[in-house]
């Protein structure tokens, strides 16, 4: 789903590590409202594996947690708000912000759309699927996605981000259990959490290598946005 422009656009990005930890930290914070234990909180539990991969130090996780459980006494304000509208060339966007300042985010959005079309809640919501999306890569050689994807209980799978890795799709509701099921079938979960699927992507080769630029360009611009915590974009590939 994208995989192209979001190569091309994370190459744009500068200081793409603090990016990273930024937003797993506002994750994370979110995620501890839930309560700061996470083996009794399986949000907080997968934003926490996902922080250990990407080689969070271990003060600023814990600090994460418990600012986001309410332990430090310090107000933690985040609301996740999502943006949906069109890039260039009617190709459909849903943008995911988690911000401690709408009156901030909301303006900087309808700044960053113009190129593009911004919608209203619901626009492009009914073309995309709500789903799981557990990215992972083998653990051995013998690895077989197919039949991971089965018996752990994921609905479908597709070539993952980086090459090699596998993204699984799990219903909404079972993605914590198909990601603690994976490892005990050859894979290794790099990353899960819960999405938008585009059900009528547009295929990236129907495009003019002009009109592609352009969407990549404005997903680019997206992203980079501080506030924005995921992207779905209705590309194939």
């Amino acid at each position: 789903m994208g995989a192209q422009w979001k190569a091309k656009g994370k190459e744009l990005v500068a200081n793409a590590r603090g990016k990273l930890f930024t937003k797993l930290v506002k994750e994370i914070m979110v995620a501890a409202r839930g309560g700061a234990d996470p083996s009794g909180n399986s949000r907080l539990r997968l934003a926490v594996e996902q922080a250990r991969k990407a080689s969070m130090p271990k003060d600023t996780l814990d600090r994460a947690i418990k600012k986001g459980a309410g332990l430090t006494g310090e107000a933690v304000n985040y609301e996740v708000v999502m943006y949906e509208g069109f890039a260039p060339h009617r190709v459909a966007v849903m943008v995911e912000c988690l911000t401690d300042n709408v009156n901030r985010t909301a303006p900087e959005m309808r700044v960053l759309f113009r190129k593009g079309q911004l919608g209203t809640s619901g626009s492009v919501a009914w073309d995309f699927d709500h789903v799981g999306m557990i990215e992972a890569e083998p653990a051995n050689k013998d690895a077989d996605a197919e039949l991971a994807a089965i018996e752990a209980g994921a609905q479908d799978f597709e070539p993952g981000e980086e090459e090699g890795n596998t993204l699984f799709i799990t219903d909404h509701a079972d993605l914590d259990l198909v990601s603690r099921a994976l490892p005990n079938h050859g894979f290794t979960v790099l990353s899960a959490k819960l999405g938008y699927k585009p059900k009528n992507p547009i295929d990236p080769a129907s495009l003019s290598a002009e009109a592609m630029a352009e969407v990549e360009a404005f997903l680019a611009a997206i992203e980079a946005n501080d506030d924005v915590q995921n992207m779905y974009v209705g590309l194939a590939g």
